[in-house]
């Protein structure tokens, strides 16, 4: 069992800039993760399983849905709070931060905005402490990158809508107790839909085979002529800017887990580095391995400006989508880039459990390609620094 000794780095004094309550926080969400998530995290991934034990915990340490008010149940903290604990998350594995991310952005944030006071009294409660889990339903098997070309779809009968089709890649599936469904009307108009577990015809079957993000559950959501009271509709928007509203929140919080991944990549390699000796001194007095560790703290700290900028636009209500999208794409190839360099650095060791290093590039690998690919959040940059859509 490994013995986390993580304490954190900040070569441009960013916590400067942290309140003191960011601060404390911060330090609250380290330390369970420490006492409570890393001394597992490798045998869960090595198992394939996903420790459910810890839901309450996340629940107690405002992981899900920090920014939600409090009359609904959450803490009411900040964007950067929220970033600051996906950052913690993240550090010990991107599993764990999905959990976190999917209940927080993409199930809690589409009830809290476009919810009825009703719904919003139903679910945010129980879903702020862990009580209830949910889900988002959007990706379909042949409809990934093109949300909008989804099949999925519903019809009136009465005070109900009967809904059919299928969604994939769902985190949290295969536990959760409502799924944020999005699928199209009979006029072609696509609207979400408060979809809970025991519905006649909604089944949740887990997905197996994973090489990647092997401490969450991922599923499946399947319709089958489910019936769902009209009054689960979410009534505060439709179309597809909808879910994308609930990307960019999700896709923020990437952006902060992300260098929390990369964070504990170079801790382990520098540690590495000053302890293994080769050729009578540790590597780390070698010319390449120092560059290899320069490279990865000016990476990682470039990422860290960058993200706490987006976080006091959020804050202030002025970050775009496409502002959110650079970070997203920016801070994961960027992780990526740190883990593989670490993993050299640590030579044969860096494949083992022993240390986190491989686990998370298998992570960052699935990190890189959901909430929008590298490749799609690229050309989402294009499109807003030029004008011109390639994405037809």
């Amino acid at each position: 069992m490994r013995t986390d000794l993580y304490q954190g780095h900040d070569y441009y004094n960013l916590d400067d800039l942290l309140t003191e309550e960011h601060k404390l926080i911060r330090e609250t969400a380290r330390e369970w993760v420490k006492k409570e998530v890393s001394p597992i995290i490798e045998d869960a991934a090595e198992k394939c399983v996903f420790p459910r034990h810890l839901l309450p915990g996340l629940g107690e340490i405002g992981a899900f849905g920090p920014y939600i008010p409090e009359e609904y149940g959450g803490p009411g903290l900040d964007q950067i709070s929220y970033g600051l604990i996906m950052q913690e998350l993240e550090r010990c594995d991107s599993g764990l931060r999905s959990t976190a991310s999917v209940q927080s952005s993409l199930v809690m944030y589409p009830i809290w905005k476009y919810g009825s006071e009703e719904q919003k009294q139903k679910f945010l409660p129980k879903l702020a402490t862990g009580e209830m889990m949910g889900c988002f339903g959007l990706t379909e098997p042949d409809h990934g990158s093109n949300p909008g070309g989804m099949t999925t779809h519903f019809k009136e009968d009465g005070d109900d809508v009967i809904l059919n089709g299928a969604k994939m890649w769902i985190s949290n599936a295969p536990f959760a107790h409502v799924a944020v469904v999005w699928a199209k009307n009979e006029a072609g108009r696509i609207k979400g839909i408060l979809v809970e577990r025991g519905m006649d015809g909604f089944t949740t079957p887990t997905m197996h085979g994973k090489w990647s993000l092997r401490a969450s559950d991922t599923g499946e959501l399947i319709f089958d002529n489910v019936r769902v009271p009209k009054t689960n509709i979410l009534p505060g928007r439709d179309g597809l800017g909808a879910p994308l509203s609930c990307l960019d929140s999700a896709r923020y919080g990437i952006a902060w887990g992300a260098i929390g991944a990369a964070l504990d990549c170079y801790d382990t390699a520098l540690r590495y580095a000053k302890e293994r000796i080769q050729f009578d001194r540790p590597i780390g007095q070698f010319q390449l391995q120092q560059k290899k560790l320069a490279e990865m703290i000016t990476e990682i700290t470039k990422a860290q400006l960058l993200t706490h900028r987006l976080g006091q636009l959020r804050d202030e209500g002025r970050a775009t989508s496409p502002q959110i999208s650079m970070a997203k794409r920016n801070n994961v190839d960027m992780a990526l880039t740190v883990a593989r360099d670490a993993r050299q650095m640590l030579g044969g060791m860096g494949i083992t459990g022993e240390y986190p290093i491989m686990r998370h590039m298998m992570n960052l690998e699935s990190v890189v390609t959901y909430e929008g690919t590298h490749d799609i959040h690229l050309l989402i940059t294009g499109l807003d620094v030029t004008g011109l859509n390639a994405f037809v």
